[in-house]
């Protein structure tokens, strides 16, 4: 899902089937009391960090999803939650752009570019680019360009800003800007952040060496995070491509660790064939690259 403006994404999110999403309210088993508590439903044990005060183990109750399951390379960390009084439905407004569809909708508001930006790490402004790499600690995000030292510092920053928020990105984010000298200037740099990004967050000044560092809630993966399980990222993106090709039946050429992942999901294939009006077929070439698939004629 994307919120546009302007006719631009400035924050997108992908809800992985299967993943209940942060914000959600389901109800669960107290498997473990104490602090933390641990929360189970029928698929998947959640860790309550605050506990579930006055409640008995085994017993039923209402729980709100505070960070969802992430993936990458710490597959053991359970996905938060809290204790919710009630269940409820969600309120998010919008339109709903539905799932096979006839038209691309989100690629007239430059999906696919969002995508590359993912699957590279780096993303383009005026006058230079951001290198965005993910550490266990925190999103590292080095700014470079061939513009004057304090005009890359602020516009740097604000691309900075822009990316944070277009790409979901959470937690502990370090930011690497040229060195400027002056408090005022630095000041600055910080404040044209601050216009940028949505509360809540909090972040450092700019310090004398040009790093910012910023602290957001983490309650879903960012989109770097998913496209850093590739192939999974990879076999999505080839089934939307596909989805708005000609109608008829195709052949899904990919990476073959693309094209085993989509072995893994028939259901997807279903879905695009009703999607085309034609069966689906696929075809493993380990000369393209993880991003090269694309559908051919059947």
């Amino acid at each position: 899902m994307a919120l546009v403006e302007g006719g631009e994404i400035i924050e997108a999110r992908i809800l992985l089937e299967g993943v209940v999403g942060a914000g959600a309210r389901v109800q669960a088993v107290l498997k473990t009391v104490g602090v933390p508590a641990i929360a189970t439903d029928s698929a998947q044990e959640y860790l309550l960090p605050k506990g579930a005060p006055g409640a008995t183990q085994g017993q039923s109750i209402a729980i709100e999803i505070t960070r969802e399951a992430i993936p990458g390379p710490e597959p053991w960390k359970r996905p938060l939650a809290r204790v919710a009084e009630t269940i409820s439905v969600s309120d998010a407004q919008g339109e709903v752009v539905a799932f096979p569809s006839p038209s691309d909708r989100l690629g007239e508001f430059g999906w696919l570019e969002l995508l590359e930006e993912a699957r590279s790490g780096i993303v383009g402004f005026e006058g230079g680019e951001l290198r965005v790499s993910l550490t266990p600690a925190m999103t590292l995000i080095d700014v470079d360009g061939r513009l004057p030292p304090l005009e890359l510092a602020m516009a740097g920053a604000q691309a900075a800003a822009r990316a944070i928020r277009r790409h979901g990105v959470g937690g502990s984010i370090g930011v690497d800007l040229p060195t400027v000298a002056g408090k005022a200037e630095r000041q600055a740099i910080a404040e044209a952040v601050d216009a940028i990004l949505v509360q809540p967050f909090e972040r450092t000044s700019v310090n004398g060496f040009g790093f910012l560092q910023i602290v957001r809630p983490r309650r879903h993966a960012s989109l770097f995070e998913l496209a850093g399980e590739r192939a999974a990222f990879e076999a999505r993106a080839l089934l939307r491509l596909a989805a708005f090709a000609p109608p008829g039946a195709k052949r899904l050429a990919a990476h073959p660790a693309v094209t085993a992942v989509l072995e893994q999901h028939p259901d997807w294939l279903d879905a695009l064939a009703a999607q085309v009006g034609g069966e689906i077929s696929l075809r493993a070439d380990p000369a393209l690259p993880m991003s090269g698939g694309h559908a051919e004629p059947a």
